[in-house]
């Protein structure tokens, strides 16, 4: 037992060497990306924003059949059209992910119509846009329930069937709030911290289920409808990205099973400052650069 264990222990940084260099490989070689001309995709908040450009990556990027999913009849028919014009099929659902018993239904319906689903894009997401005393109770719930519950209920309704096939993806458009939260969107944030940590753990629950994987997108802000009004103070140095940026590069991770995706890379250089600097230190990094009134201009969806 004791060889066993000095075994393992001596093998384990040799382990770490090699992940390491693999990693740094695939940074510099091109990848070989996943085909998609099997694969049925679902994308949750799919009529507009980052979820329609979704829709048209995984098209143009060949995906046998894409279904969408949102609360907007109107948005969800004008995707769908656009889409197959792409020459992809395509069908709609009204579904709201907040309601589990509707999340289960439309679930069901969409194997009877469609087919199994063996790519799970959660995108649904909404935000409120104020502090918590100025906060309306109800739109604080519907926040945690749409942002965070609603992927509970979606990955419980497909999961196990891609589990059985052995053929799966799971995706989350997440925040980068979700590792550095802000004033004024604390709804947001809030939802994004549950969801990633919800996500973090699924992927390692799936790390021993053959053909089945994970991946959490962390976009910087997105000049979405979503966010409308948000005002970065210095948009020339951090501006905010184009969310066709945010569809190609997701699809990409997908394409290449990368677990966990920060956009842009410079993200990375705040999750360490995070880790090594005081809080006074942050709190001085938030006031320059303008995220401490970034809401302040908040309009959103309208």
């Amino acid at each position: 037992m004791i060889w066993k264990w000095l075994g393992a222990l001596l093998l384990f940084p040799v382990q770490m060497v090699y992940l390491v260099v693999k990693a740094a490989l695939c940074l510099v070689l091109p990848p070989k990306l996943r085909d998609l001309s099997r694969e049925n995709v679902l994308i949750t908040g799919g009529g507009r924003g980052i979820g329609r450009h979704l829709a048209r990556e995984f098209a143009k990027r060949g995906a046998r059949k894409i279904i969408l999913w949102g609360r907007t009849e109107k948005c969800l028919k004008e995707t769908t059209e656009e889409i197959r014009m792409m020459g992809t099929e395509c069908h709609y659902f009204i579904c709201d992910v907040g309601n589990r018993e509707e999340v289960y239904r439309q679930a069901k319906a969409v194997r009877e119509k469609v087919g199994d689903i063996t790519i799970l894009v959660n995108n649904a997401a909404v935000v409120h846009g104020k502090s918590l005393m100025d906060s309306d109770d109800d739109a604080l719930l519907k926040s945690q329930h749409i942002n965070t519950l609603g992927q509970f209920w979606t990955t419980k309704a497909f999961l196990p069937r891609m589990l059985e096939l052995q053929n799966g993806h799971i995706v989350c458009l997440n925040s980068v709030l979700a590792l550095s939260a802000i004033p004024g969107a604390i709804d947001y944030c809030t939802s994004k911290a549950s969801s990633f940590a919800f996500m973090e753990s699924l992927t390692l629950g799936l790390l021993d289920c053959p053909g089945v994987n994970a991946t959490t997108v962390l976009p910087f802000h997105t000049s979405t409808e979503m966010f409308q009004g948000m005002r970065i103070r210095f948009p020339n140095l951090f501006p905010p990205l184009k969310p066709e940026t945010v569809a190609r590069r997701t699809v990409e991770a997908v394409q290449t099973n990368q677990a966990f995706l920060l956009l842009p890379w410079t993200m990375h250089i705040l999750v360490i400052l995070k880790s090594i600097l005081p809080q006074a230190a942050l709190e001085e990094i938030h006031k320059f650069s303008g995220s401490y009134t970034c809401m302040n201009t908040f309009k959103g969806r309208t």
